[in-house]
């Protein structure tokens, strides 16, 4: 049997891939977030991988993650196969390829990324997380202090010009677009909107796991970053 950990950002895309198997698959939501840490989401991904394990009907153990900020390096299990996509993070599952995300970053590389579940999760950048980052900023440290933070904050903004609203049509997608749009009015970026590809999540959880689209250790290796255009390489578990 699979069981599937995933990351909250990715929940409408993959639970609707579960919903259509013939063949049960346990499902483990993380929240969204944990890639600012990444040790603490490496830990919490090998606690959920170990409880997984001491399931004798799970063999396998396929990862809605990418590399998120080196937080899946390490992972490795006694029993089980571990699969994960060779990507950097959720975008790159979204489009549905790695080399699809390449093309757009070349064609727009000031794009900062928004989705259904990325926009459900967290506060993009916009008007409510200039708001909502404000008052927090003059309750812990006064006007003063809060509005000097608001500008270092602003600046790597000025890096970004595209807001890019990505999406599998799954579910009323209009309300996470009009945020999208408004962030990007608020903001002064373009707006686009651009179709996903369920293809990459749909092989993370059915197979065939490609050796060019995903990494798989078996027990005793381990998940670790390549360096190269791969992201993430198996190598032997210390």
């Amino acid at each position: 049997m699979t069981a599937l950990i995933y990351c909250a950002v990715l929940e409408d895309e993959l639970e609707a891939i579960v919903a259509s198997s013939p063949a049960p698959v346990r499902l483990h939501k993380m929240p969204q977030g944990l890639h600012q840490d990444p040790p603490r989401l490496q830990r919490e991904l090998q606690a959920a991988i170990d409880a997984f394990e001491s399931d004798p009907q799970v063999d396998t153990i396929v990862l809605g993650y990418g590399l998120c900020s080196r937080g899946t390096e390490g992972l490795r299990t006694a029993r089980c196969t571990v699969v994960l996509p060779r990507a950097h993070d959720c975008i790159t599952l979204l489009l549905g390829s790695r080399e699809r995300y390449a093309q757009e970053s070349a064609l727009a590389p000031g794009t900062y990324w928004y989705s259904p579940g990325w926009n459900r999760h967290h506060i993009p950048p916009g008007e409510e997380r200039y708001v909502t980052l404000l008052r927090q900023y003059q309750a812990q440290f006064g006007d003063e202090d809060a509005e000097y933070l608001m500008e270092e904050e602003q600046k790597w903004f000025k890096t970004y010009d595209r807001a890019a609203f990505v999406h599998q049509s799954l579910g009323d997608v209009d309300p996470a677009r009009t945020k999208t749009q408004d962030c990007a009015t608020w903001l002064g970026w373009r707006f686009a909107e651009i179709e996903g590809d369920p293809a990459l999540l749909r092989e993370l959880v059915f197979g065939p796991w490609s050796p060019d689209r995903f990494a798989v250790a078996k027990p005793g290796e381990s998940l670790k970053l390549s360096g190269d255009d791969r992201i993430v390489e198996v190598v032997d578990a210390d």
